[in-house]
């Protein structure tokens, strides 16, 4: 085989050697093989990273077919190029997990979306006009709760100097929560929406009290096993991205980025954990919209949105419901978590889906690309 390549290739220069000579005898210009053109998903990739972003990496899955294309660095000021597999926090689409996860056990009949927090969660969410007995299941995973988001209460998510003094700090999923609730609520429950990540820490600690086992463990054993999802992991308390790995870098609102790779990712808790590939996030999406993940009557529930005005979309159930250009929707989730942005979404079917990361902050013109990415890939027109 390797003899035939080689002769092939050597009849291959002699070919182009006779045409420039015959061209120079004739006195009549050599004529070039014709340009091939720009693979569709690479030219928006790099238009990702024209924006600004360090590196970028996207896959896209259809029925039959995967596309991958990658640009910039995984180290900021190398050549090191972004890993095709590499890992990365993938923020808040970890919510669609656990959306997964708690509809699961809602479809097994061992918890309903109309139980209140009190009922699993006795007296911890009280104090300041915060009473978990008028919020059900339901409304943390739609964020229409009115509880406060914990996030703004995190020093390493929200200046350079705080991530250097708490990056390493462990949260309890109780501790994050009494963060919360140590302010009023935005509204009554029911009464609004508005994104906040102490839902999912309590809809996180449901799971916990339901199946007597950690939330970590039953993602894994529903999610993570079942749909052989090989570069997904729920870290607990370890603070380091595990296997091929870009680094991430935020900037905190200034002009100076800072390696912020390592972090004890318990602040996050059933919120935003989850470290994966954008190829297990693919899987995942369609897996979860193809219907094996969930019963017909759950997945229901999933997609069933309501308007999101902060988003400026719909929100069902730990998922968004985003309009396409070429109409209808899709489905899918943007996750951040300090130095690490994706966007990942699926047609309603599951057929297809797409995933785009940057290991960067991502400004106004660099989620526009994300998202256009994502638009333009599952419209079919990549």
């Amino acid at each position: 085989m390797r003899a035939l390549l080689r002769r092939r290739r050597r009849l291959a220069v002699l070919a182009g050697l006779t045409a420039t000579l015959l061209a120079t005898a004739t006195g009549l210009p050599a004529v070039a093989a014709p340009p091939r053109p720009a693979d569709p998903l690479q030219r928006q990739v790099d238009a990702i990273h024209g924006t600004g972003a360090v590196g970028v990496l996207a896959e896209v899955s259809g029925p039959g077919a995967r596309s991958i294309a990658r640009a910039g660095a995984a180290v900021a000021g190398t050549r090191k190029p972004m890993p095709w597999n590499g890992r990365f926090r993938i923020g808040s689409a970890t919510k669609t997990f656990t959306a997964a996860v708690v509809l699961q056990l809602v479809g097994e009949g061992r918890v309903s979306l109309d139980d209140t927090v009190e009922r699993w969660l006795p007296g911890v969410v009280r104090g300041h006009g915060n009473d978990g007995r008028l919020i059900t299941v339901r409304q943390l995973l739609q964020h229409t709760s009115g509880l406060r988001d914990v996030a703004p209460e995190i020093s390493a998510l929200n200046s350079a100097a705080g991530y250097r003094a708490e990056r390493f700090r462990t949260y309890t999923p109780g501790e994050l929560v009494r963060l919360a609730v140590s302010d009023a609520p935005r509204f009554p429950p029911g009464k609004g929406w508005s994104y906040s990540n102490t839902n999912y820490v309590l809809a996180a600690m449901i799971v916990e009290r339901v199946t007597g086992r950690s939330w970590a463990h039953e993602v894994k054993a529903r999610i993570i096993r079942p749909l052989g999802l090989s570069g997904t992991s729920v870290p607990g308390v370890l603070p380091f991205v595990p296997g091929p790995h870009a680094h991430g870098y935020a900037a905190f609102g200034t002009e100076e980025a800072t390696d912020v790779t390592a972090l004890d990712p318990s602040m996050a808790f059933g919120s935003g954990a989850v470290i994966s590939t954008a190829h297990d996030l693919n899987r995942f999406y369609a897996a979860l919209l193809g219907g094996r993940l969930l019963a017909p009557a759950q997945l229901a529930e999933l997609t069933d949105a309501v308007d999101a005005p902060e988003l400026g979309v719909k929100y069902g159930l730990g998922i968004a419901e985003i309009p396409l250009s070429c109409g209808g929707t899709y489905f899918g989730h943007r996750g951040e978590l300090l130095g690490y942005t994706t966007w990942t979404g699926a047609t309603a079917d599951g057929r297809r889906s797409a995933a785009v990361y940057i290991n960067s902050d991502g400004g106004q013109e660099t989620q526009k690309a994300m998202t256009a990415l994502v638009d333009r890939e599952l419209c079919g027109t990549g």
